[in-house]
């Protein structure tokens, strides 16, 4: 089913039954053949499992079936306001100086994430496939300031 919404529990009991069938631990009295098949398939699931998972790399992955992909650098593409929310964000995060402020940037983060993965849910049941893309690449931006939070909570 080429829908952008996916039921996690499904995908993650689908993911599991086919680990079952091709996982490299369960080829290991097999012949080379056979222990190559396991690991290739092996990789091959738990890659689709990963980007069928996280709705960014799931809208991408979808949007490259229709033939489309967001190149790096796209700054162009979006609005002046949008990179301006940006920046401003990352600054906050930059001068965090508590947990408290980093859970304030996490929940301002994960609210625009949900936003954005709403809008690009009902863009591709409409099929438009220009605004998924307008919105996965906000997402993208999003998804930085989310590794650099978990960045910063590292103790060092």
């Amino acid at each position: 089913n080429r829908s952008f919404r996916v039921d996690t529990t499904k995908l993650q009991h689908r993911y599991q039954q086919l680990q079952r069938l091709v996982h490299p631990d369960f080829f290991s009295q097999r012949s080379q053949t056979e222990k190559d098949f396991s690991e290739t398939h092996s990789t091959l699931v738990n890659d689709a499992y990963k980007t069928l998972l996280a709705p960014l790399s799931r809208g991408l992955y979808l949007l490259k079936l229709h033939g489309i992909e967001i190149p790096e650098g796209t700054d162009y593409e979006v609005d002046r306001q949008f990179l301006m929310e940006i920046m401003e964000i990352n600054e906050k995060l930059t001068e965090a100086q508590t947990e408290a402020t980093l859970k304030e940037i996490e929940s301002i983060v994960r609210a625009k994430q949900k936003e954005f993965t709403d809008n690009v849910s009902r863009a591709f049941e409409q099929a438009n496939f220009e605004e998924a893309k307008e919105n996965l690449t906000k997402m993208k931006y999003f998804s930085n300031i989310e590794e650099k939070i978990k960045l910063k909570k590292i103790p060092l």
